[in-house]
């Protein structure tokens, strides 16, 4: 049951995460205004955009854990964790002090602000570079932990420091400076504290070596899965980034801080589909070490539908009531109008990106990192092009419509290039089954509260009440539906009656 409980500790880290997230936005934007919020937004997008300098290299060391998990040596790997942590730690010294390099220009001449001097912008972009430096190596160490399958030690590090980094934010701006340098030199201080937490607690589950030296061989072993990696990974930030990018530099901070909040709330999806991820992807490397292959297929379909039952009903809920949704959260009305269809079109394309995660996991499972950068590559030869046009011509709502025309294409192709190689066979079934079936029924259901309670009078509260209903009468119908998700539930809930019994 260690599957179980590592997914219930990757969904509470990533629910408490969102909470917190959530709750303070509003207090954020009390003491900073929209456009130093605008400002935490394009953090948001460079600490995204600079995983490209990763490499691959922690997905890389979570395989790899995995991997010598499997087989009840983690010598290797504990060789490999100290040569990567050397890398890591000189690229933190790197990124700060390019990124204080570029401040002045960024300030100058990227983003446009009607009220924040050049000077206060300025020094914000340096102190995200510290932010970004020291919050560096985590994934590193989360990767480790990630593969040794100990989901439940880094949620724990993982939910006391973004509580600690977003409460100790709010009471810094509310009692000591409610600049949005004062934001950045605390986000600084707790990513320093969380790097060493995720150090010790890494080191702790792998076990220290007796002989520490920085491992060549170790690189070199490795190069091809990282080299891979670092493909997917600069092919994908351009779907997951580049609309943000354009649009800080073509909006002004304000309507660019109205998009980050948009994103925010539906990055909320993610609260699911990342720690499910999390979970089956060493999982997925196990069994394909194993050669495993019937319990893969079942874990691969079965991890699908259950994710799809219900990421699907909450992304219905999102889409429909995301105007009431915003009003309750900020209390603005004029925020809620301007970001509600953004919001519908960015959930509809990240719920059917949450359920590729799992062809994803099944193409690094096998080593297969080309695959992903092939799909990848096809899609940047048109969708680069509909962004910078939608973007220029739409603004933020053309972003938006730009991400879901890809996510559409990726559920096209994604699946058929996947089952041509791993698991022939599948894609049929993985798409209407697996996946068709859920949507469908969400769609519906959607429609039904769409023209019977969105179009109506009813306050606010009183939609996001039935809205929530529908959502959690759509899973409960879904799972009716499947006969293995109820013979998986059912065994895990006896099983925790057993547990409590002895």
């Amino acid at each position: 049951m260690r599957l179980a409980n590592n997914l219930l500790a990757g969904l509470a880290n990533s629910v408490v995460s969102a909470l917190v997230g959530l709750a303070v936005v509003p207090l954020y934007l009390k003491y900073l205004g929209i456009e130093a919020y605008g400002l935490i937004g394009f953090f948001a997008t460079t600490q995204a955009m600079l995983q490209i300098l990763d490499m691959g290299l922690a997905p890389t060391m979570n395989r790899e854990v995995a991997r010598h998990s499997a087989s009840g040596d983690l010598r290797e790997a504990g060789r490999l964790l100290h040569t990567l942590a050397i890398v890591y730690w000189i690229m933190s010294g790197i990124i700060a002090l390019f990124i204080v390099a570029l401040a002045p220009l960024i300030a100058g001449h990227w983003l446009q602000s009607k009220q924040l001097s050049p000077q206060t912008i300025s020094h914000a972009v340096m102190l995200m570079g510290l932010v970004v430096a020291c919050r560096w190596p985590i994934g590193l160490y989360q990767g480790a932990l990630m593969g040794a399958q100990r989901l439940t030690v880094a949620s724990g590090v993982s939910i006391t420091m973004v509580t600690l980094g977003s409460l100790g934010a709010v009471a810094v701006l509310a009692f000591l400076s409610p600049t949005i340098e004062a934001f950045f030199i605390w986000q600084a201080g707790v990513g320093l504290v969380y790097a060493a937490t995720m150090r010790w607690a890494a080191w702790r589950v792998i076990g220290r070596l007796k002989v520490i030296r920085f491992d060549v061989d170790a690189l070199k072993s490795i190069w091809r899965f990282s080299a891979g990696m670092s493909g997917i990974s600069l092919s994908g930030l351009v779907f997951t980034q580049l609309d943000k990018v354009i649009l800080s530099k073509m909006l002004e901070l304000e309507e660019f801080g109205h998009y980050m909040l948009a994103t925010l709330i539906v990055s909320g999806l993610y609260v699911l589909i990342t720690p499910m991820f999390n979970v089956v992807y060493p999982r997925f490397s196990a069994l394909v070490v194993a050669d495993d292959t019937e319990k893969l297929i079942e874990l691969y379909r079965l991890g699908t539908r259950m994710l799809a039952t219900v990421l699907f009903p909450i992304a219905m809920f999102l889409v429909v009531f995301a105007e009431d949704f915003v009003l309750i959260w900020t209390g603005n009305q004029s925020i809620a109008s301007s970001i509600a269809l953004v919001i519908s079109i960015l959930t509809i394309g990240s719920a059917l990106n949450g359920v590729m995660y799992f062809p994803y996991a099944l193409q690094l499972a096998y080593g297969m990192t080309w695959i992903p950068i092939t799909i990848n590559i096809v899609l940047m030869c048109f969708i680069v092009p509909l962004i910078i046009f939608l973007a220029q011509t739409y603004g933020a709502v053309g972003g938006a419509m730009a991400w879901l025309i890809s996510e559409i294409v990726y559920v096209i192709l994604g699946p058929w290039l996947t089952h041509r190689y791993l698991l022939k066979g599948l894609a049929s079934k993985w798409v209407f089954q697996d996946i068709g079936i859920p949507l469908a029924v969400s769609i519906f259901v959607g429609l039904f509260g769409r023209y019977t309670i969105y179009e109506s009078e009813y306050p606010a509260y009183f939609k996001l009440f039935f809205g929530g209903g529908l959502a959690i009468f759509t899973s409960a119908l879904l799972l009716l539906i499947s006969r293995q998700l109820r013979i998986v539930i059912w065994d895990y809930v006896r099983w925790k009656k057993y547990v409590v019994r002895i």
